[in-house]
């Protein structure tokens, strides 16, 4: 999950090596921080929060297969 979330998030900023991603594992839920650079922050989270959104759709798609839920936070 975490890797998923780490992948796209590269692929989208222009510092991919400031890119990190930290998961906190709940009981049936995983937290997972997204941290970019500060020029990078609107490339992560898009026009009206799109990009964003979809990176939690994909998240979540992931996450149903394991039968957990996801929380994807862009700190």
């Amino acid at each position: 999950m975490k890797e998923v979330v780490e992948i796209l998030a590269k692929a989208l900023v222009d510092q991919p090596d400031k890119v990190s991603v930290n998961m906190i594992e709940k009981d049936k839920s995983w937290l997972i921080e997204l941290k970019v650079a500060p020029e990078d922050m609107g490339k992560v989270i898009g026009k009206q929060g799109r990009i964003a959104r979809a990176i939690r759709t994909v998240a979540k798609a992931a996450a149903a297969r394991q039968r957990k839920k996801v929380t994807v936070e862009i700190v």
